[in-house]
Order: C-alpha cells, then sequence, then structure tokens
C-alpha cells in the first residue's frame, strides 16, 4: 500500500473555531509530528474530533450525531478541509477533500416527534499527481458534490461511472447516503460502483484514502480517556504477521468482567506480548498478562472468553485495575505508538496525550518517536516537557482569535527553549496573535472569597 499522510488540516466554524488552519509537512526527519498546545477552550480538542469525523467520513460510517452540536454557534454548518500526500515509490498523489457538516431536524408525522442527526454534504475531492518531482496532473475536481446532479465533472462522472443506466443507482446511493448521515463519496454503494466500472487508475486515490480511514487512521479522544476511569482498556492496535493483519479498538473491561470473541483471544495475547518488549524498558520490571476466566456463550450465541489483564512485577501479579491511571494510559496506547514508530503509513491523533503520564518519560518517548519514528502522530497536551524534546518544526500553539486558531512561533532560534519562549511571549506577547487570554490574580482571589460566602452577602 503506498505511504499516506495528512499534509494539511484546514476548519471552519467549528466550535470555537471560526477559522483555523496547520500545515503538517515536514522536511526534517521521518516521522510527522504535531504537538498542539494552548489554553483551555481555545481549539486543541476541536482539531482531534474534526479528524475523528474525518475517520468516519473516509471510512463510510456513520458521522457522530453528536458531531452537529459542534457547529460554531454563529454558522449552520462546519466546513473541514484536509489535504493528503499519497507516496509510491517516485509518484506523488496531492488529494484534498473538503466537506461540511450541519445539523437534520426530521419530525414524524404521526407522533410529531422530532429527532436529529448529522449530515455531510458539499463535499469536493481534489487529485494532482506529480513523477519524479514533476506534475504530471494538475490540481483539479475528482468528484464534486456541488456542480450538478448527482456529482460533477460531467468527464469525471462518465470516467468513473461509465454506464448511463447507472444514473439511477448513484442518485438513489447520494440520497441514502445523506439520509444515513454518510459520505456519499465513501458510501459502499458509490465505491462498489466505481469498482466495477471505472478505470482503475483514475479510481484509485478514493480506495485507498477509504483503506487509510479503515485500517491506518487512529483516533483516541478524551471520551477513551475517561473510559479508563470507568475500569475498561480502550485498546487500540494496528497488528500484522505474515499471513494476515488487524486494526481497530476494542474496549477491555479490567475489573475481571471482560468477555471478548473467541477468535480475538490469540489475537490479544499477541498484541500483548509485543507490547510488553517496549513496556518493559519504560517502565521496568513491569508487564502486562492476560488471564483466562473461562468460556461464555455470547448473545448472538458464539463463544466468548472471560479474560482479566493483569499486571506483573517479577514473580508477582495483581489486577491492572489497581495500576495507576497513567499506567493504564501507557498500555492503552503504547501499541499504537509502536506502529506509529514502524509504519509510515499510520496516522494516530490523541487528545491528551500527557493525561496521568509522568512528564520526563513522556518527553523521551516523544523524543524517541519523533527522531526515529517512521508514521504520524497528531497530539495534544498541556504538559511542556516534550517542548524541549521535540523538533520545534513539530510543535504548534493554539491562540486566543477564533479568525485564526492555530500558528507557528517565529523568530525561534535553535538555542532557544520552546518552553521557556512559551512562557516569555504569554507574558510579552511577543507572536502575531495572542496564545493566552490574560487572568488577573486579584479578580480570581476575591472570586474565591466571594463564592465562599454561602448566604451570597
Amino acid at each position: 500500500m503506498p505511504n499516506i499522510r495528512i499534509d494539511n488540516i484546514e476548519i471552519n466554524n467549528f466550535k470555537n473555531v471560526k477559522h483555523g488552519e496547520i500545515d503538517l509537512t515536514s522536511k526534517k526527519q521521518s516521522a510527522s509530528v504535531l504537538a498542539l498546545y494552548g489554553q483551555n477552550g481555545s481549539g486543541k480538542t476541536a482539531l482531534i474530533e474534526c479528524i475523528e469525523i474525518l475517520k468516519n467520513a473516509i471510512s463510510g460510517r456513520k458521522i457522530p450525531e453528536y458531531a452537529s452540536e459542534l457547529v460554531n454557534l454563529d454558522s449552520d454548518h462546519s466546513t473541514l478541509c484536509f489535504k493528503f500526500s499519497i507516496t509510491d515509490e517516485l509518484d506523488v498523489t496531492y488529494l484534498i477533500y473538503k466537506f461540511s457538516i450541519k445539523k437534520e431536524v426530521v419530525e414524524t408525522i404521526v407522533t410529531n416527534e422530532k429527532s436529529t442527526y448529522t449530515v455531510i454534504f458539499d463535499e469536493v475531492i481534489s487529485t494532482a499527481k506529480y513523477s519524479n518531482g514533476k506534475c504530471v496532473s494538475p490540481l483539479k475536481p475528482l468528484i464534486d458534490t456541488t456542480d450538478g446532479e448527482p456529482f460533477g465533472p460531467q468527464t469525471k462522472y462518465h470516467a468513473l461511472i461509465g454506464n448511463k443506466n447507472l444514473d439511477t443507482d448513484v442518485i438513489v446511493a447520494k440520497k441514502l447516503a445523506y439520509k444515513s448521515g454518510i459520505s456519499f463519496i465513501f458510501s459502499n454503494e458509490l465505491l462498489t460502483i466505481i469498482k466495477n466500472n471505472s478505470n482503475a487508475d483514475i479510481a484509485k486515490p478514493l480506495f485507498v484514502l477509504n483503506s487509510y480511514g479503515i485500517r491506518n487512521l487512529f483516533v483516541l479522544s478524551i471520551k477513551d480517556s475517561a473510559m479508563i476511569s470507568f475500569d475498561a482498556l480502550p485498546l487500540a492496535f494496528r497488528f500484522e504477521n505474515e499471513n494476515n493483519g488487524a486494526s481497530g479498538k476494542i474496549s477491555i473491561p479490567i475489573n475481571g468482567n471482560g468477555i471478548i470473541p473467541e477468535v480475538f483471544y490469540d489475537l490479544l495475547i499477541k498484541i500483548i506480548k509485543s507490547m510488553n518488549v517496549v513496556l518493559e524498558q519504560i517502565i521496568p520490571g513491569l508487564n502486562v498478562g492476560v488471564k483466562s476466566l473461562g468460556e461464555e456463550l455470547l448473545k448472538d450465541n458464539t463463544k466468548g472468553i472471560r479474560v482479566q489483564l493483569t499486571s506483573i512485577r517479577g514473580n508477582k501479579s495483581i489486577a491492572l485495575k489497581y495500576e495507576s491511571e497513567g499506567i493504564k494510559k501507557i498500555v492503552a496506547i503504547l501499541q499504537l505508538l509502536i506502529v506509529i514508530y514502524n509504519n509510515p503509513s499510520v496516522t494516530v491523533a490523541i487528545d491528551e496525550l500527557d493525561s496521568g503520564i509522568f512528564e520526563y518519560l513522556l518527553g523521551e518517548i516523544m523524543r524517541i518517536i519523533s527522531e526515529h519514528g517512521k508514521g504520524q502522530l497528531i497530539f495534544t497536551s498541556h504538559n511542556l516537557r516534550p517542548l524541549e524534546t521535540i523538533d520545534k518544526s513539530f510543535v504548534a500553539f493554539t491562540t486566543v482569535n477564533p479568525e485564526n486558531r492555530y500558528i507557528r512561533f517565529t523568530n525561534v532560534k535553535t538555542s532557544n527553549n520552546l518552553r521557556d519562549f512559551y512562557y516569555r511571549d504569554i507574558i510579552l506577547g511577543e507572536q502575531s496573535e495572542p496564545v493566552y487570554e490574560p487572568t488577573n490574580n486579584r479578580k480570581i482571589a476575591y472570586a474565591f472569597l466571594k463564592a465562599g460566602d454561602v448566604d451570597g452577602a
């Protein structure tokens, strides 16, 4: 499979980001890392949520229902734009995927009840191709759902669909995708029509991006971190061997009541074994074990295995649920960090990567990934230690300006400590956009005092 990367992300009218754009390309190292820092409520989580919406869109899955609630209050829709590069030996295909989301309200005639769901519309996917550094095909729309019915340009429509007898099928697929809250371009119905009727070369970027979304793009949100507090481990993985491979995310209850399908049990053993190779180096003496507590039938009458994850130190083991939140967080993300280190086609986006992890260890892991890794890592953090360990070109900051939410610092010298540089900018405001909304300590102290007056005097 060709190597694929996200090169640029543009966000419009999403949560508190009226406009924000981040470039993720780096020519210095093989890894692609974006570390995003900023004040609370300044658009860090918005970036991860947009990538989660992207994953659902290009995978042909339903856009999360909550997504429509994230549209900026001053707009009725959000528009997201992602630029990708697909590298296959000496050929590079640049692909831009732009789409909008909004809330759709449906009223049931009989009961007059209203329900809402998120729809994706105005999808446009454009491609350009370079070979040996020379442009052989300039950037042009491949599918534009805003141009004609069911999509344009007409020349590309005929090249992708071919058979005029399929026009009705394509129109039906578009309407069905809209009502189902999934991408029309990446719907199974349209991709099947294109696969059976088009020239393989012109349609290849669509299938590469679809496969990337399903198998190689991972998002770990705040919701996943919250699951750890409720004794569930959101174990994300991508595992391959000589015969087959698997990827995804499974939630394993770690309180001893976890039941997984039997077909996943052997895979879980292999994932944990691979993870332990690294785990015992970053937390000396620690291994994770998988204990089978017996077989049970699942709801679909297939065989399941009740498992318990354990923490092993020396010859003693305890249930993993008794370990710290930081240990659990490391176990949850470690397999994906291993994949990022080794696989150039994998992208992982993690919100609040630093949650519960010792800052020195976090900095060292990020240094290793950024210097020697092959894949792409996008993360948000409040912990500033990585600012001292990773290349400055990998770091971006949020601003207090909703019209320009993301910036990279200018005038940063090689000798500058980026952590100190960031603190200095908070105080002196040396960048083009302020990165921190100033607070008043006296007013905060008075607010604490006033809040403690139970009589409200």
